[in-house]
């Protein structure tokens, strides 16, 4: 089942074919109880398995039906597919193909290469890092990026995201099937180039507005979180291609790892990092040392991150 926010209220739909069925009106009418509740997302999230069996079978017995229910895709507005409240976790370096295309990109730069020896012991050996997409509200399917002011290289990273399904602290990484409610595409946008000062930093160089796209869907017990497929397009052409399960450290690692004294809610979200192929480490260094421009993203830019389990994420760069 593939779940979606959409129209201008931004309520939940399945996706199915070409159309979108609404939940809650879809629930109402089986006489589902508090079915218009079903509406915003979290209340789905924190359905549940049972409230999914009920809205599956709905969804699939509908028959004839108005447009108050089953909604045309093609003239829908998709919201990213995000609780407001969600904490967005984001892996860093999780990717060995990455770590290692970066790697060469910093001995260009007369630096001394990090890595030797297995990419992937390198990446577990360095440990766990990352960041928080602080993002207000991500954009969504065909949502528009507006070029940061203060950015000389912004990049793309296509990502793929797990959704926790339910409230955890100390999660063990063995349990992780028992919290993944659903998998969706995340588009990480990011300023190159642009070191902050100090110890410890904002993460500005990720979070500006706009900085994080998600969707188009919520894939719900469809795939294997670490079997996903995707690729990442800039103006039709391919700059990534990748398989979620190719990371250093599993989406149940890092769940063990983050919420070690820190409490994961429904709809929290931890996307899993991006392979190489990106503007930054693809792009040759210039003699003033810093990378050639060609690759990075400018305003007039489609981004598509696509997954055939999942859907397409487009986002246009203005």
């Amino acid at each position: 089942m593939k779940i979606v926010v959409y129209g201008p209220k931004k309520r939940t739909g399945v996706l199915k074919g070409g159309n979108i069925i609404d939940v809650g009106r879809a629930l109402f009418r089986i006489g589902y109880s508090n079915a218009e509740y079903m509406a915003d997302l979290q209340n789905l999230i924190e359905g549940g398995q049972p409230t999914l069996d009920i809205l599956g079978s709905a969804a699939e017995n509908l028959g004839e039906a108005d447009e108050d229910i089953i909604k045309t895709l093609e003239y829908s507005v998709l919201h990213a597919p995000c609780v407001a409240t969600a904490k967005i976790a984001c892996c860093g370096g999780n990717y060995p193909s990455h770590a290692v295309a970066m790697a060469k990109r910093r001995v260009e730069r007369g630096e001394k290469s990090s890595i030797e020896g297995n990419p992937v012991r390198y990446v577990r050996n360095r440990g766990f890092w990352g960041f928080w997409k602080v993002e207000r509200e991500p954009l969504g399917h065909n949502g528009k990026l507006s070029y940061p002011s203060q950015c000389e290289y912004l990049d793309y990273e296509g990502e793929c995201a797990i959704i926790i399904g339910k409230t955890g602290k100390n999660i063990k990484s063995e349990s992780i099937r028992d919290y993944v409610w659903g998998v969706t595409l995340l588009g990480d946008w990011s300023i190159r180039m642009a070191p902050e000062d100090g110890p410890l930093n904002f993460a500005l160089q990720k979070n500006f507005d706009g900085c994080c796209s998600i969707g188009p869907s919520i894939a719900v017990g469809e795939i294997d979180h670490m079997k996903v497929e995707l690729e990442t397009r800039i103006n039709g052409e391919v700059r990534q291609k990748f398989i979620s399960g190719d990371m250093a450290f599993s989406y149940a690692e890092y769940l063990e790892y983050l919420s070690q004294n820190l409490t994961f809610f429904s709809g929290d979200i931890i996307s899993g990092g991006t392979a190489e192929g990106t503007a930054m480490d693809s792009s040759p260094i210039n003699v003033g040392l810093k990378p050639q421009k060609q690759r990075f993203l400018k305003s007039g830019d489609i981004v598509e991150i696509e997954s055939a389990q999942i859907g397409l994420l487009r986002t246009y760069v203005t």
